[in-house]
């Protein structure tokens, strides 16, 4: 430190702060919530501390400083246990006959009360699934309107909640639907539902997971002292509430022998407790053949990736991609895999 310059050691201090909070996070997905509840918020900024170390290891590096080691160091134990926050490689795309797609999309009641400030919204985003005709849409946040026009698939299987407002989930298929359910969620509008499919001489499940929101306003810009501070509390009980809800998910499961795909809005990052114990042995789709940030919801500041596709380790993942069309407050992501034979 005695060659640093003044500047150059207020820089490292924050620096080190910065690095020392990164590793914390690290063993937050072991960290039940119920117990962890402040520190499971930390999850959220993963993405964020993460670029702030790149730019310190930058930093260090345009220096020729040796400082640059501490943020390297941390970003590579990062990178062994998580993988890459940003994937360099090029979406994989694999074609065969095969092959089932599967979208799963966060549709925000197709903006019913005109969030988006575009009158034709709702027919863009039916126009756009309507385009990309995937085997399986998952929806979360479905409202049955009638101008929806999903006609075009064979089956469904929805599950609406409240005397009102009546929206819940939702799942249509190409393939006949056998068997359908729902995963109840005590006290909250979210749940889990589930269809099995029959596809040639195998049957499939589908699950559509969404778990407690966590109310984020997106334009953080808006936020006073006193509602951050509500704001974080207000994370924590989510958190606890999302680990009840993946405990009951992952109960039912667990019960099923079927080949299992698993589409869902977690309302939580690939650096947390439900997304570790929800993803367990089975197959990111993003991992396996996204690139980039793989974003998934519009989020001002830095890349959110909270909706996700699961493959049972019995499919290849062939292809996947998230698309960048601003209909509701979340992207859709589709993929396409097949059983391994």
């Amino acid at each position: 430190m005695r060659k640093l310059k003044f500047f150059e050691k207020i820089m490292f201090f924050f620096n080190s702060v910065v690095a020392f909070i990164l590793l914390l996070s690290y063993i937050l997905p072991l960290l039940p919530p119920k117990t962890f509840a402040a520190l499971s918020v930390l999850g959220l900024g993963v993405p964020i501390l993460i670029l702030l170390n790149v730019l310190f290891f930058v930093y260090w590096l345009v220096k020729i400083k040796k400082q640059l080691l501490l943020s390297l160091l941390i970003l590579a134990i990062g990178y062994s246990i998580f993988g890459s926050l940003y994937k360099f490689s090029e979406s994989k795309t694999i074609e065969d006959i095969n092959n089932i797609s599967i979208m799963n999309y966060n549709v925000r009641l197709f903006n019913l009360y005109k969030w988006i400030p575009n009158e034709d919204a709702e027919e863009k985003l039916v126009g756009f699934i309507k385009k990309e005709r995937p085997d399986i849409l998952s929806l979360q946040e479905y409202h049955p309107r009638e101008s929806t026009k999903l006609g075009f698939y064979k089956y469904k299987y929805e599950k609406l909640l409240g005397k009102k407002k009546n929206y819940g989930q939702a799942i249509f298929s190409n393939y006949p639907i056998i068997n359908s359910g729902s995963v109840e969620f005590p006290n909250t509008f979210n749940n889990a539902i589930y269809i099995d499919i029959v596809k040639d001489k195998d049957t499939i499940r589908i699950y559509n997971l969404h778990l407690q929101s966590l109310r984020i306003d997106p334009k953080v810009e808006n936020l006073t002292t006193k509602e951050s501070e509500k704001l974080f509390n207000g994370v924590g009980e989510s958190f606890k509430m999302q680990q009840f809800q993946s405990e009951l998910f992952l109960k039912h499961k667990n019960k099923c022998s079927y080949k299992t795909i698993i589409c869902g809005d977690f309302n939580n990052t690939a650096f947390s407790y439900v997304y570790k114990q929800v993803r367990a042995d089975f197959k990111d789709t993003f991992k396996e053949a996204g690139n980039g940030f793989g974003r998934t919801y519009n989020f001002k500041f830095f890349p959110m990736r909270i909706d996700f596709i699961f493959a049972d380790p019995a499919f290849k993942v062939n292809s996947f991609k998230t698309y960048d069309v601003q209909y509701s407050d979340h992207y859709p992501i589709m993929t396409k895999v097949s059983l391994v034979q």
